[in-house]
């Protein structure tokens, strides 16, 4: 007797289905609660809260507030990096696993790495304006 075909597609569906359900939910309470105000309740940045600094991440629920009120120029502003490399990369992987190809290769992997580090100490030099912002909302 073979094994039935349905039930694995039956639990990848269950899966994406679930994955969909609480991405929607994260961006309906990114989209509810502005992270601007720094009474909203939001976890604070563990690499800042150690270093000081601005992680290559932070400001990334600002600006995901910021696109979803439509107010791009501020999102710009919030975090530049993640609004564009989070497409790119996503459009990246979509055409790989198309071609069969493998997903990450060592020169992308290293080529995120290094474009990740130059973001990060760029970010935190002294008077750079793509600074994220608290308060703006």
């Amino acid at each position: 007797m073979e094994p039935s075909r349905a039930l694995p597609k039956r639990r990848r569906l269950h899966g994406a289905m679930g994955t969909s359900a609480l991405l929607a939910a994260a961006l309906g309470y990114v989209g509810l609660v502005d992270p601007h105000n720094e009474n909203s309740i939001f976890p604070a940045c563990p690499f800042r809260l150690l270093t000081g600094w601005n992680c290559p991440a932070c400001g990334g629920l600002r600006m995901t507030h910021d696109l979803l009120h439509g107010n791009l120029v501020q999102a710009v502003t919030d975090n530049v990096f993640l609004l564009v490399g989070i497409p790119i990369l996503a459009a990246w992987i979509l055409v790989r696993r198309r071609r069969g190809e493998a997903v990450m290769p060592l020169p992308a992997i290293a080529t995120i790495v290094i474009a990740t580090l130059a973001w990060t100490v760029l970010r935190n030099l002294p008077g750079f304006p793509l600074v994220p912002t608290l308060f703006t909302g």
